[in-house]
C-alpha cells in the first residue's frame, strides 16, 4: 500500500460493501467499456475486473500505476491527468462507454464540466464526490444549492444521488461526507451551444441576488430583452430549460454571437 498524497487529493476507498454497490450501479452490457478515473491502488478496480471484461484506468500517480501493473498486468493504465485525457480516443462510443471514479475533491467541478462537454461519448458516469457538490447537481429551483452546476448538469444529463458514503469508508478519512452520483447522458442535443449556454447561466448566477433584468445586463440590455421571459425574477427562480430557451433566442436574434 502506498501513502495517499494530499497534493493529489487521494482518499482511498476501503469499504468492500460500498465498492460492490458502486459496481452494481454500472449498467454494463457485453461489448461495453468501463473507464475508471483515479483508481489509486485498485480497490474498486479489482471488483470491476472481476465483473467486466473491458476496463481501462486513468491514473496520474506513478506509484499507483506501478502497483496496478503488478496486481493487474492485463489492465490498460493510462498515465495521464484526467483533465487532459483524449476522451475521443479512450471511448468506444455513446451508450457503450461508462465512466466511474472516486474523484479528487479539489477538481470535482472541473471533471464534471469536462464529462458534460464530452457527454456524446458516454452512456453514463458513476462518480464519488463531496456530498455538498452532489446536492448541488440535483438541486431544484429556489434553493440555496441551485446554481450554475445544477442548471448545466440537469440540461446535459439526468443526475441522481445513488447513496451517501461515510468519511470512514476511506483511508485517510476526508473532512467531509461523500455521495455516489450517477449522471445518465440521455438528453438530446441542446437548442444552443454549450459555450453560449455557459455564458448566459454564469452571468445570471454571478449576481444571483439581483433581478435577472440587471444580472443579465452584460449579455442582453433591457431594451433588447426578448418577450416571453420573466426578467423580474432572480436566477434561482428559472428552471434549467428556460435558460436553454433564452440562450437559443439570444443567438437567433443576433444578440449572442
Amino acid at each position: 500500500m502506498i501513502r495517499p498524497k494530499k497534493s493529489l487529493g487521494q482518499h482511498f476507498l476501503t469499504d468492500q460493501n460500498i465498492i460492490e454497490k458502486i459496481a452494481d450501479a454500472i449498467p454494463v452490457e457485453e461489448g461495453h467499456r468501463v473507464i475508471e478515473i483515479g483508481p489509486g491502488t485498485g480497490a474498486l478496480t479489482q471488483e470491476l475486473l472481476e465483473r467486466f471484461n473491458n476496463v481501462h484506468a486513468v491514473e496520474l500517480d506513478q506509484r499507483a500505476i506501478e502497483v496496478l501493473k503488478e496486481k493487474y498486468p492485463n489492465l490498460p493504465v493510462h498515465h495521464q491527468n484526467v483533465l487532459e485525457v483524449d476522451w475521443e480516443e479512450l471511448s468506444i462510443g455513446k451508450e457503450r462507454t461508462h465512466v466511474v471514479g472516486n474523484l479528487p475533491y479539489y477538481i470535482t467541478s472541473q471533471i464534471l464540466f469536462l464529462l458534460l462537454e464530452f457527454r456524446y461519448l458516454f452512456a453514463d458516469a458513476i462518480l464519488m464526490m463531496q456530498k455538498e457538490v452532489a446536492e448541488r447537481l440535483v438541486a431544484g429551483i429556489r434553493t440555496k444549492d441551485y446554481g450554475i452546476l445544477s442548471v448545466q448538469t440537469q440540461l446535459m444529463s439526468s443526475p441522481e444521488i445513488l447513496f451517501p458514503v461515510s468519511r470512514h469508508c476511506f483511508s485517510p478519512p476526508p473532512n467531509v461526507e461523500s455521495a455516489m452520483v450517477k449522471l445518465t447522458f440521455d438528453k438530446g442535443e441542446l437548442a444552443c451551444s454549450d459555450a453560449h449556454l455557459k455564458t448566459v447561466v454564469r452571468t445570471a448566477f454571478n449576481q444571483r441576488r439581483k433581478k435577472l433584468s440587471n444580472a443579465l445586463k452584460p449579455v442582453v440590455d433591457k431594451e433588447n430583452q426578448p418577450e416571453g421571459f420573466d426578467f423580474d425574477k432572480r436566477a434561482e427562480a428559472w428552471k434549467p430549460d428556460i435558460y436553454e430557451k433564452l440562450t437559443a433566442r439570444l443567438v437567433k436574434d443576433g444578440i449572442l454571437t
